[in-house]
């Protein structure tokens, strides 16, 4: 599943194709995603124009001039390519968005877990307005999580995957910072001290804006067969790891379900 860096990188690597550029033409070939989309979504915004694209937490926001947004989730197997005319139709493919100037936006989702919807007041849209916090801006930090942790027996992986308490630490990453923090994933997210949420706020952030940054090399090459940037070629010190020397202290890699996900951790390391 695309986690916020891949979808960072998308936002980053489409923006120069569509941004200023206005709509000639909307295709919907599959409107069965996760939530229907519109029936009046290719009509409504013809000849439009993109004034911005962003991101809140894994949703792409394509922003036009009428104060207008479309809302647009990769799930768990979508992907945005931009091509061009000359590229034929392919499976799964379900909607795209021709440019004035012959540019095509379109997206592809085997398993259909994605959604294109509109709002005309996206910030209030009943997927956005109850988000958590960015974890790369400043009001993310240790004492937030603390702060929305007292009295929470759930396991501290499950508390900061919640997408009301902070937005895009999906599971790799999670497991990833848990593990660079010295944090056991289990342990109830109301037991974490606030030095150690102090120092997981940290880690999350700079975990993330890493595989962000080691997206940036494929920004050249987004207009491809594809158009996946995929996940990043870093070195991952625990996810993916069952059963391999820890990095630190050589001891073997458990693996767990918590929260029907995956867990990587070691032991002696994670208190």
């Amino acid at each position: 599943m695309p986690e916020l860096p891949e979808v960072e990188t998308t936002v980053n690597g489409i923006k120069p194709w569509l941004e200023n550029k206005r709509i000639q033409k909307i295709n919907v070939y599959n409107p069965s995603l996760r939530w229907a989309i519109p029936d009046d979504l290719p009509e409504k915004y013809l000849t439009q124009k993109i004034t911005s694209i962003s991101r809140r937490a894994k949703y792409i926001l394509i922003h036009l001039e009428t104060k207008a947004t479309l809302i647009l989730h990769l799930g768990m197997s979508g992907s945005l390519m931009i091509i061009n005319n000359e590229t034929p139709l392919a499976k799964h493919d379900h909607f795209e968005m021709i440019m004035d100037d012959g540019t095509i936006l379109r997206f592809n989702d085997p398993r259909r877990f994605g959604c294109v919807l509109d709002s005309q007041d996206f910030k209030n849209h009943k997927l956005i307005y109850k988000l958590g916090p960015e974890p790369l801006l400043p009001d993310f930090d240790g004492q937030y999580l603390k702060k929305k942790s007292l009295n929470k027996t759930q396991a501290v992986k499950n508390f900061i995957m919640d997408g009301h308490i902070v937005v895009g630490v999906g599971n790799i990453y999670a497991s990833e910072s848990l593990f660079i923090a010295g944090i056991h994933p289990n342990k109830p997210a109301g037991k974490v001290s606030l030095a150690k949420y102090k120092q997981l706020a940290l880690v999350i952030k700079q975990v993330l804006a890493q595989a962000i940054q080691s997206g940036g090399t494929t920004l050249k090459d987004f207009i491809n067969a594809d158009g996946k940037p995929g996940y990043f070629a870093q070195e991952l010190k625990v996810y993916g790891r069952k059963d391999l020397p820890c990095v630190n202290c050589g001891k073997k890699i458990l693996q767990k379900t918590i929260g029907q996900r995956s867990t990587f951790y070691c032991s002696l390391c994670q208190k």
